[in-house]
């Protein structure tokens, strides 16, 4: 199910990357950070384009230079982009570079964390990080991972949970999804029933609503598969923000 889950996002991803993509206009500061460095952030994330991750790296120490009242959100991004340099090292066996990565993206959320605690975009991207990453690390290292997931959800949740059924779609499934993986992974089953249940009520008719009702239908399986990502994150959101500049 893991494989499944990866191979179909990175489909989704390597056709974006197919598509030409517009040159980054770091300075244009009607674009959040989250707009102008997640696609590529993510292509590396979901699809192994380390070309793209790599590029997102290099725009994130720009605006880490330029935006200072962003620097929580470059440093969240930054860590995101470490921890997927630190689960390939792990992978590759590669011990030395998987500590040094791996220390270097704790830093950062952590750094991110102390500069701006109360963005919600920090814990978005710091949770969801980890809900996509966390099963690839270590063993000894998941726990911690998971347990950060879950906290970062429960900060979000804190904030929007109120008002989860007038989220868009993407927003509210991950949201709902990342409470619900991080319950499971750390153990809290009654945590995840609660939010497995909110998916089936919130997201009827969306790609969220198949696995949980098999997580809801048979609770063992949920250990060995993922709920979050059932619509990715679209591509060419950075692409349609520059156009609807210029109809202006």
């Amino acid at each position: 199910m893991k494989g499944l889950f990866r191979i179909l996002c990175a489909a989704m991803l390597v056709t974006a990357a197919l598509a030409s993509t517009p040159d980054i206009p770091l300075s244009d500061t009607r674009l959040t950070v989250h707009t102008l460095v997640r696609e590529d952030i993510f292509a590396g994330i979901l699809a192994d384009d380390m070309e793209r991750l790599a590029r997102g790296e290099k725009n994130l120490e720009l605006l880490l230079e330029q935006r200072p009242n962003a620097r929580h959100l470059s440093l969240a991004w930054k860590g995101s982009a470490k921890m997927l340099r630190a689960v390939r090292a792990h992978e590759n066996k590669k011990t030395d570079e998987f500590k040094q990565q791996y220390q270097l993206a704790m830093d950062c959320f952590a750094e991110a964390r102390k500069l701006n605690a109360t963005d919600g975009g920090v814990a978005a991207v710091t949770g969801g990080t980890f809900v996509l990453l966390a099963d690839r690390l270590p063993q000894e290292q998941r726990a911690v991972a998971w347990e950060m997931a879950y906290a970062n959800y429960k900060g979000l949740w804190s904030v929007q949970g109120a008002a989860v059924d007038k989220l868009p779609v993407h927003i509210r499934g991950e949201l709902l999804a990342g409470l619900a993986q991080s319950s499971q992974r750390t153990g809290r089953k009654e945590e995840m029933t609660d939010y497995v249940d909110k998916i089936l009520t919130y997201m009827r008719g969306t790609p969220y609503e198949a696995p949980a009702a098999r997580w809801k239908a048979n609770p063992d399986t949920a250990a060995s598969s993922n709920i979050t990502c059932k619509n990715c994150h679209e591509s060419g959101r950075l692409a349609a923000r520059l156009a609807s500049f210029e109809k202006k």
